[in-house]
């Protein structure tokens, strides 16, 4: 198994032996259960669908999806795999997959900023701060081109909405790992607010 969901419970500092503090994120990660095994030979590409979150009640559609996993789950996402042989609807994935030194890739969504001007998007300089600029100090100045091409080019950076998208931070070292909590320490920090969902995988670059 690559890859594990999980929640975002903030950060902390982490002691390592050498006796130095390091900032780490814990992630609530797991337990999670298999909701469906894809097959190359029947859904043409070969993949472990996961489930995290336990909750009372669905509606009809995801209840009968879930009905082989005999469990109720918030959350579902797919995680592709080269074998899936050994893996059953209903079966336990624990944080336990991983160990401490491993590499991670964790995915998730950024914190929404709202609408955000282009100092605060894109680190601007601003304009003039004298000469009579007295409303021009965080404007983003011109956008347009002149005569030719006549028009403001496609990708622009200026004002718009800030954050909320999908963001994946690579390769994350594991600081520690702890099964009987289910909890992940991390270096470093990951996208998203506190109990914001997370995708967490083994690093494609040192697997």
């Amino acid at each position: 198994m690559t890859g594990i969901l999980g929640k975002k419970l903030g950060m902390m500092h982490f002691f390592t032996e050498e006796g130095h503090a390091k900032g780490v994120t814990a992630i609530e990660a797991g337990p999670c259960f298999v909701t469906q095994v894809k097959a190359e030979e029947k859904h043409g590409y070969n993949a472990i669908q996961l489930g995290f979150v336990e909750v009372k009640r669905l509606n009809s559609p995801e209840n009968g999806h879930l009905k082989r996993a005999g469990r109720l789950l918030k959350h579902i996402r797919e995680f592709r795999s080269d074998d899936v042989t050994g893996f059953e609807s209903g079966q336990k994935i624990s944080v336990s997959i991983f160990s401490p030194g491993d590499f991670v890739d964790v995915t998730g969504i950024s914190k929404g900023k709202g609408f955000a001007g282009g100092v605060k998007r894109y680190h601007f300089g601003g304009g003039p701060k004298t000469h009579g600029q007295s409303d021009r100090h965080r404007a983003p100045g011109s956008i347009g081109s002149t005569t030719y091409p006549g028009r403001v080019i496609k990708g622009t950076r200026m004002a718009g909405h800030m954050g909320n998208h999908r963001v994946t931070v690579k390769n994350l070292k594991v600081a520690q790992v702890d099964p009987d909590r289910n909890l992940l320490l991390v270096n470093g920090g990951v996208p998203g607010s506190v109990n914001g969902l997370l995708l967490i995988r083994k690093s494609a670059r040192n697997r």
